[in-house]
């Protein structure tokens, strides 16, 4: 029987093989049972539509003039060749004709389809881009479909089903041949995507001094479900990097040695999965004995007081790792070395012993020569004029290297709100022979100009308020007549221009135009700045009627500023001098109040006044903070006239024209914030905001403009700040549900705010992020009626959005928890407030 079935399958592997090769005339049929040596003499391809002729013979490996033996292994040899490629449903090798000893050759070939398309069926169309992007890497169009890409491209969509949590999710592969080429199909994926499996719990074992719910927390990407809107799905990478954090924390509380033992997953009759994590602690250490060796530069006591570790210290391998190589608070040995110019610095701590519970350490410095900078070089900008970054930088050539200027100049280069904060790169090239070290800094220009375009209802009768305004932030005086850096204005010089106009005709019109230069002179940080403002209102009667009303306000203001180097050089001083005429022609409309609350109607007012600030920023992005702080302190004062000039005038009685033709007063405020990153992407906003304005003779009282106006959304009450009142938003509450801001303005505020900030977009051309806030403030019409802790309260969510071009879109809604006269009746109709923000962030 044996022998039967192996004279069979010599005969089917003749048959086979006569088949594959054989000659096209039916009367030249090789002899398989007579071998024969040829020499090929030609060599041709048919069915290659695609492929390339002369690839396949080579390919092959048969070239013309070769010996090859008829049948012989040659031939078996080129179709194994070919058949590799995986490009052919068929392969041929024909013997075409003989001329005595030559044989010429033909290959035919059928060449698998090639992809034209492909579909998706059962799966959201807003899901399709992104399963394009898994999948685009396999599927050319034009390209061979083989059961490999088929395969590839149906596991890829599997898994990224997986990753939202569909683990038990199906792909199934049509090929469909396309009508409308030749030799070519679409492919059709069949997607069922089934339930999403949640993670129904995850328990652990073997952690006696850390419990379940500490260790869950630490699982950042492997949440079981237990809330509404908490997301609960297994994504195998992030399972693994969950584990290598629970390890992590463990070495950070003294368990050098802990690690996960083990871990199971598994389904329960629900379908759900089921997750155990069982770990092996271990034995807690404690930092024992800590040696320094190398040092010469600085003593000992003071890199032990840079460490800030001490004998019995609970061991933990990352704090030491950041108080040696890089802490973001600059408290780090590395830093201190770096920063006077010791760039290969090195640092390595050896353990040398282990006593029991306690670790005995050995640091090994290696100073090595100071580096000094060579070339400071700038990529990138190709609109910023280069002057304008290197005069920002801390880092210049000859100085000795320093990590906290290359950290600085960073900063500054974010400040100027040209660039985009996320591509700025710096590269140090270091010369070891020469001990110099290079860098660079690498810049992606963005948008950095802003333009208003809006239109509003002024109010019954008063019509359509239009308003067009443009901010050119990076301007170029110097070269506006260079036609060639007009793009649409010059730029490339950090100056600021800005143009503005808002009018409806005859009731209302403003016009604003102010310039800055950053730098003037050049040479240090000296910025100048010069604006002015024109601002009309009318009852919209004509000059010539008796009933004619109107309010007039011009203004002009010069300022200076300067950078400080005491305490630090985040120091700003700024002193800016106004003067500014305010007048009333039968003006009754109850803008402007004395503090006995008679209205100010007529007259002509004159506001000279000096405005000094001092601020402190270490913010980085302006754009959406996530560290740092800004402080500002400012004070507006008048001269006193009345005791210089006017020290026997009696003023009991005088019309307010007569009292406050010279207003006089001191203004102050005081601002400040912090922004920081506590986990992830989020970031928390601290702030808190005083002002107050007070008189210098009691007689004449507080002036009835420059006070403050607490509420609204601080957009729809602008026109009120045209008018001399500071204008604070305070969402959730409107002008009128605060008293003192209502009633001519207000002699004092107060507002603190706390808001949680997550960005859904950082991309220089539309930054995106939404907040919730929780806000407080109240404002008083007299000092003696303040009290710092009567605020009023809201809370609320909000969205911005940061278009290069317009500036800060957004609005927030907020809910006033203390507003007047609320009663169950009207408690949610007027209990939530929207907040429109356009153009600019709101006080």
């Amino acid at each position: 029987m044996k022998r039967i079935v192996f004279l069979l399958l010599i005969c089917c592997t003749f048959l086979s093989t006569a088949t594959v090769f054989s000659q096209v005339s039916d009367a030249n049929i090789a002899p398989y049972a007579e071998p024969k040596d040829y020499e090929i003499g030609g060599i041709k391809v048919s069915g290659a539509e695609f492929s390339d002729e002369n690839a396949i013979i080579a390919i092959s490996g048969l070239k013309i003039g070769d010996k090859i033996r008829i049948p012989g292994p040659e031939i078996s040899k080129a179709m194994k060749a070919l058949w590799k490629l995986r490009l052919y449903t068929d392969i041929q090798i024909y013997q075409e004709k003989t001329v005595g000893e030559v044989v010429f050759l033909e290959i035919v070939v059928q060449e698998r389809p090639r992809l034209s398309r492909h579909s998706f069926k059962g799966a959201k169309k807003s899901r399709h881009d992104d399963i394009n992007e898994r999948i685009d890497r396999y599927l050319l169009k034009g390209a061979i479909v083989t059961e490999s890409t088929k395969i590839n491209a149906k596991t890829a969509i599997e898994d990224y089903y997986k990753e939202k949590g569909y683990l038990d999710a199906s792909v199934s592969v049509k090929e469909i041949p396309d009508e409308k080429s030749i030799n070519a199909i679409r492919l059709e994926f069949e997607i069922d995507k089934k339930e999403r499996i949640k993670i129904k719990d995850i328990t652990f074992s073997g952690n006696e001094n850390v419990n379940d719910k500490k260790l869950r927390k630490k699982l950042e990407g492997t949440k079981r479900k237990r809330r509404l809107f908490n997301a609960s799905k297994l994504i195998k990478a992030d399972y693994e990097s969950d584990k290598d954090n629970i390890v992590s924390y463990y070495n950070s509380i003294g368990f050098r040695d802990a690690l996960v033992a083990g871990d199971s997953i598994w389904r329960n009759e629900k379908g759900q999965l089921m997750m155990h994590i069982d770990i092996n602690e271990g034995n807690r250490y404690y930092f024992g004995d800590i040696a320094w060796k190398g040092n010469s530069i600085y003593e000992t006591e003071r890199l032990a007081t840079v460490l800030g570790i001490k004998n019995g210290d609970v061991y933990n391998q990352e704090l030491l790792e950041t108080r040696l190589r890089f802490s973001p608070d600059g408290r780090d040995v590395s830093t201190l070395y770096m920063d006077n110019g010791y760039l290969f610095f090195q640092v390595d701590p050896i353990e040398v012993a282990i006593n029991e519970d306690s670790i005995n350490l050995e640091i090994r410095i290696f100073e090595g020569p100071q580096a000094t900078i060579d070339k400071v070089l700038i990529t990138g900008n190709d609109r910023t004029h280069e002057h304008v970054i290197r005069r920002e930088l801390r880092t210049k050539p000859g100085q000795k290297f320093s990590r906290s200027d290359i950290i600085r100049s960073q900063r500054e280069i974010i400040s100027l709100g040209y660039f985009n904060p996320e591509a700025l790169g710096i590269n140090t090239p270091v010369n070891p022979q020469r001990g110099t070290v290079d860098i660079e800094y690498q810049v992606e220009e963005k948008p950095s100009d802003q333009l208003e375009l809006s239109a509003g209802w002024g109010g019954a009768g008063r019509g359509v308020i239009g308003t067009l305004g443009v901010t050119f932030n990076n301007f170029s005086l110097r070269n506006i007549f260079d036609r060639s850096t007009w793009s649409p204005l010059p730029q490339g010089d950090g100056q600021k221009l800005s143009v503005r106009a808002q009018t409806n005709g005859r009731f209302f019109q403003s016009y604003n135009l102010s310039f800055t230069e950053p730098w003037l002179g050049g040479k240090k940080p000296n910025s100048f700045t010069v604006a002015g403002y024109y601002t009309r209102l009318t009852n919209g009667l004509t000059k010539n009627d008796a009933s004619f009303r109107s309010l007039d306000i011009k203004s002009f203001s010069l300022g200076l500023g300067t950078r400080l180097k005491f305490p630090d050089d985040n120091f700003i001083s700024n002193t800016t001098l106004n003067i500014q005429t305010l007048t009333l022609n039968d003006w009754s409309t109850g803008d402007f109040s004395e503090i006995d609350g008679t209205p100010v109607t007529s007259g002509a007012y004159n506001n000279f006044s000096i405005k000094q600030t001092i601020s402190r920023s270490s913010v980085s992005d302006p754009i959406f903070p996530r560290s740092g702080s800004r402080i500002t302190l400012s004070g507006q004062f008048t001269l006193p006239y009345s005791k210089l000039f006017n020290r026997d005038k009696v003023y009991e009685g005088l019309s307010a024209q007569e009292r406050f033709k010279w207003l006089e007063y001191h203004k102050w405020r005081f601002t400040a914030e912090w922004y920081s990153q506590i986990a992830g992407k989020l970031v928390v906003r601290a702030a808190a905001k005083i002002g107050m304005i007070g008189y210098y003779n009691q007689e004449i009282g507080l002036s009835p403009f420059e006070r403050f106006v607490l509420g609204g959304d601080g957009l729809s009450n602008q026109q009120t700040g045209l008018l001399g009142y500071d204008i604070l938003a305070l969402r959730g509450y409107e002008v009128p549900e605060l008293a003192a801001s209502n009633n001519g303005g207000a002699a004092a505020f107060d507002k603190f705010t706390v808001e949680l900030r997550y960005p859904l977009s950082l991309n220089p051309n539309a930054t995106i992020y939404v907040l919730a806030f929780a806000e407080g403030g109240n404002s008083w019409l007299r000092f003696k009626d303040i009290n710092p802790f009567d605020l009023r309260r809201s809370t609320g969510l909000g969205l911005r959005v940061f278009l290069p071009m317009f500036g800060t879109l957004g609005f927030d809604y907020g809910i006033g928890f203390d507003k007047p006269n609320l009663t169950s009746a009207n408690r949610w109709s007027d209990f939530g407030k929207f907040s429109i923000v356009l153009g600019f962030e709101p006080e």
